[in-house]
């Protein structure tokens, strides 16, 4: 694990280093076999090797692994070295670890009388809870199968601001039509806009029990996953308890329950049937299974549903998170999620925060509100993932990243309940966020307001220039060049630099254009786009000399031909057809040798015209060589 996790290469020997670089990796299988740490030093080179032949630094932020991480990563490999144990003993420590962890978890969050199901897929449980449900609603279910579910359909109630895809999943898990899926709306007039609307909810319970539905199981947030709010979960709970339904939670804002002080609204998810959490992400601990805590009073009806497991091998599942939270402790536990709510510092407790651009901060600019709000609008989704890229690079511990929601449009989330106990986010790396985040909004800002000097600007040089409508470059806009009309067919950028803005040539889909990106407010544009008008011209005027040599060159080249084709024929008459004989030239030559004069070329660039010389040449057999013979070397 020292080998692996180190993120720093240790010194090697060239030769050593050459020895387990992946270039030395054989096509076969050794015959002769290896030791555990050539093995260990060849993965860790193979890592490293990838990270160097990259161009660009790495921008993948990794997960903080310390000895935290280790106790997880070990149970892996004690769960595989356990399950060859005999089957008594087996069962014994199985069913020891598995009680124990269930223990610590329902005490932990708050989960009293609770079994717990541990599963890869965090959406598992969920399918594992649904199918207890329907074998507890549906009598004959286990004997008689789907066909019982014709009599009365079940309908499964989910959130609009759920996690996308989740519903769909359920129904494919599951067997059922996507009718018995019913997305229940949030609120729009009273209350959150974020939470489900409870009396529309109970009104789409009742419709159903007309239509000869049965209301079967209501997932609910305390925490969505886009802006991290939370249900009215006491409400809806006494709304599944009047039609008898079955009510599971799920969300990043459970994690609170672990703390001293809990708010009302998130202590109500204790009285739910069932709720999903993920340990792994709020105590940064790697390969970690997630768990869902589930209270049902019949053993038999959870082993058809697959949430209990007759085998002692499935139960080591839970052998990882043991011994992490053994590691960790009560108050270790409790100090990470403290810390990470700590890192947030709002009125109301919330634990996500979403940055939201406003238009409002551009006002000064002389743009009319309608004005900004429709750049800003075109071009936000494009904005903020680029401020989110670029917040990622200049703090990779911070965490954030750019969520799109529906009603509030493109945000950028920091979510530390989520990160920071992977990336071991700290208060100073809030504190560099913030500032980064104060030096990177006003070239925002003043990108979004020159946007439309900049489209100006580039039609008072028209023809010549041409902007072009590009959406998703963000920055100021893109021009095409003189002549050029845009099309998609493949790069042909430019770049410019200078000390206050870069057209870059990483971007673009349209060729023969230039993309420039974002500026600050004290750019000239006028003085830009003369610049790029400018540069074009030259660029112009240098390809139409390039151009016209081409034609003279090619010109010249033509009529050299032809005179050397004349000149051919002229030497034929001259020396008669005799002399081209190869046997017999040679010797006409010889007794009477031919002179004829020879006319050479030279090719004047500048005129462009084939100029002329006259060389005197004489064909004749040189006379036998007078030097004594070479004697052999001493």
């Amino acid at each position: 694990m020292r080998i692996l996790g180190d993120g720093q290469r240790e010194p090697e020997a060239g030769a050593e280093r050459w020895r387990l670089s992946r270039a030395s990796i054989p096509g076969p299988l050794q015959g002769d076999g290896q030791d555990v740490a050539t093995i260990l030093h060849l993965v860790h080179n193979l890592i490293h090797d990838e990270e160097e032949e990259e161009d660009k630094p790495s921008q993948h932020r990794m997960q903080n692994v310390g000895e935290q991480g280790h106790m997880a990563l070990l149970g892996h490999s004690l769960a595989a070295y356990i399950s060859v144990l005999d089957r008594e003993r087996l069962r014994k420590l199985t069913t020891r670890i598995l009680s124990d962890t269930t223990l610590w978890l329902c005490r932990l969050f708050r989960y009293e009388n609770g079994s717990a199901y541990f599963h890869e897929d965090d959406r598992d449980g969920l399918v594992k809870v649904c199918r207890l449900v329907i074998n507890a609603r549906y009598e004959e279910y286990a004997s008689e199968g789907y066909a019982v579910l014709s009599s009365k359909q079940p309908v499964i109630y989910q959130s609009a601001s759920g996690r996308p895809g989740l519903g769909q999943h359920l129904c494919s898990q599951l067997g059922l039509p996507l009718s018995s899926l019913c997305t229940v709306p949030c609120n729009t007039i009273f209350g959150s806009q974020h939470q489900m609307d409870v009396a529309l909810l109970d009104t789409l319970i009742k419709e159903d029990i007309e239509a000869g539905k049965l209301p079967l199981l209501l997932i609910v947030n305390a925490g969505t996953p886009g802006a991290g709010h939370t249900d009215k979960l006491a409400r809806l709970k006494d709304v599944c308890d009047q039609y008898s339904m079955w009510l599971h939670v799920e969300g990043v804002n459970l994690a609170t329950l672990a703390l001293a002080q809990v708010t009302s609204a998130i202590m109500a998810a204790t009285r739910s049937d069932s709720m999903t959490l993920t340990p792994g992400q709020w105590l940064g601990l790697p390969a970690v299974t997630a768990v869902t805590l589930y209270r049902h009073e019949d053993p038999a009806l959870s082993l058809a549903a697959g949430l209990t497991c007759s085998q002692p091998v499935a139960r080591l599942r839970a052998l990882p998170l043991w011994l992490s939270l053994q590691y960790l402790g009560h108050n270790g536990i409790v100090q990470k999620i403290r810390h990470a709510t700590a890192l947030v510092e709002d009125e109301l407790s919330s634990p996500v925060v979403l940055f939201k651009f406003s238009q409002e901060t551009s006002a000064g600019k002389g743009r009319s509100p309608l004005t900004l709000q429709t750049c800003g609008r075109k071009s936000s989704l494009t904005l903020y993932s680029k401020l989110g890229e670029q917040l990622v690079q200049l703090v990779p511990s911070s965490g954030v990243d750019v969520v799109e929601l529906e009603d509030e449009g493109t945000c950028v989330r920091f979510s530390p309940l989520l990160t920071a106990a992977v990336l071991g986010t700290q208060q100073e790396n809030i504190e560099e966020l913030a500032e980064k985040l104060a030096q990177l909004l006003p070239v925002m800002c003043s990108t979004m307001c020159l946007r439309q000097d900049f489209r100006e600007e580039t039609h008072r040089h028209s023809p010549s220039l041409a902007y072009i409508q590009d959406l998703s470059w963000p920055g100021l806009g893109g021009v095409c060049r003189y002549g050029h009309p845009p099309h998609t067919s493949g790069g042909s950028e430019v770049m410019i630099e200078r000390d206050y803005f870069c057209i870059s040539p990483e971007f673009g889909t349209e060729e023969h254009c230039v993309f420039i990106g974002m500026v600050t407010e004290d750019v000239d544009v006028s003085e830009l786009v003369d610049t790029v008008a400018a540069l074009g011209r030259d660029i112009e005027e240098s390809g139409r000399l390039l151009e016209n040599m081409t034609e003279v060159v090619r010109k010249g080249i033509l009529e050299a031909e032809q005179q050397l084709q004349l000149a051919n024929e002229e030497k034929l008459m001259e020396e008669g057809m005799l002399r081209q004989l190869p046997l017999v030239g040679s010797v006409l030559n010889w007794f009477s040798p031919f002179q004829s004069s020879i006319k050479g070329r030279t090719f004047n660039l500048a005129a462009g015209t084939v100029c002329h010389s006259k060389w005197q040449l004489v064909k004749a057999t040189p006379p036998p060589s007078t030097l004594p013979p070479l004697s052999p070397p001493q």
